[in-house]
């Protein structure tokens, strides 16, 4: 069943592709069925590649990739059942010898060395309530004008628009501002946020009293200051197979400053005893964006979902060799990837 399956799926992968989709998949497969690979050209050399050696870079220089109809084909595997759980990240290509290479960008921060090299924007749907696999649905390079925000927002509007249910898109703390708040407002999706931990949110704005501008913000609550919490919503504690006693608390009704017309929800998740005599974790910061809001009891437990994605990366990397060749051409870089 899942042969045939993946025979069909091949087959209409082939149909959709256009010039060079021989030499495409002949590629396909043999990077595939290599354990390793010395270069780029030795892919040539694989039992499946059916081409002379110069094929290899010819597949990725003359050929045209529709991402449209590849992006359709993808979005038909995902499951219709139930509402889609995706997931949003960027990855780095470190490219520091290619000085000529075109768009290279600097990136950074404090606990990474800052290299220069094309940023990578992913958004995968993730299929199983457990472990690491995910099926990418949009990956493409950064331009240096855009940011992860923006890229993102981009991303999950073009996967809605092929869905029949509304997704629940999840992201790390690098797109919990009011940036990406904003820039989604449109979308059909909910949104599940890290925040950080010195982030401020604030409440709603109190009545209008009848002189000046109407308050746009209320009670400014800041995450990493217990003195200035109000009294939460609701708050449940759980007992969790691999983290032990978990306490959930949550606080409805807030919003970033620079984005008062988004409300959300904000969740904190401590664990209160590890099991085993594991070490103590530091509580973690959720905001959660959208129409139907699920049971606080399972909502945060999908937030640990997000960690699929990046198997995904280190699975493409490793045993893909996405960042392995050394292309000269921005073009044939993204075609690879």
């Amino acid at each position: 069943m899942i042969f045939n399956q993946l025979q069909e799926f091949r087959r209409r992968l082939y149909n959709t592709l256009g010039n060079g989709r021989d030499a495409i998949f002949d590629l396909m497969d043999a990077v595939l069925v290599s354990a390793c690979i010395v270069s780029f050209v030795s892919l040539s050399q694989s039992p499946v590649f059916r081409r002379q050696w110069s094929s290899t870079y010819a597949a990725l220089q003359d050929s045209h990739l529709p991402r449209a109809k590849v992006l359709k084909l993808l979005v038909r595997q995902v499951d219709s059942h139930q509402p889609p759980l995706l997931v949003g990240d960027t990855s780095r290509w470190h490219r520091p010898a290619a000085k000529r290479l075109k768009d290279r960008t600097l990136a950074g921060g404090v606990d990474h060395a800052i290299t220069v090299g094309h940023t990578y924007s992913t958004l995968a749907w993730i299929p199983e309530a457990q472990g690491s696999w995910a099926l990418p649905l949009r990956h493409e390079r950064m331009t240096s004008f855009e940011t992860p925000a923006s890229r993102a927002a981009f991303q999950l509007k073009q996967v809605t628009r092929q869905l029949t249910l509304r997704p629940l898109a999840i992201y790390d703390r690098g797109y919990g501002n009011a940036s990406f708040v904003n820039q989604t407002a449109a979308i059909e999706a909910d949104l599940l946020l890290r925040l950080a931990s010195n982030r401020c949110v604030y409440g709603t704005p109190p009545a209008y009293g009848g002189r000046g501008a109407p308050a746009k913000h209320g009670h400014k609550m800041k995450l990493n200051d217990p003195e200035t919490w109000s009294l939460p919503t609701e708050t449940i504690e759980v007992e969790d197979a691999k983290l032990g006693q978990v306490r959930v608390t949550l606080w409805r009704e807030y919003h970033f400053r620079k984005a008062p017309k988004r409300t959300m929800a904000v969740i904190r998740v401590e664990v209160l005893a590890p099991h085993n005599g594991k070490r103590r974790l530091q509580p973690m910061w959720l905001a959660w964006l959208g129409k139907t809001m699920p049971p606080l009891e399972t909502l945060w437990l999908s937030y640990l979902r997000r960690f699929a994605v990046e198997h995904w990366y280190r699975f493409a990397k490793q045993r893909l060799f996405w960042t392995q060749p050394q292309f000269s051409s921005l073009p044939a870089s993204e075609r690879w990837s």
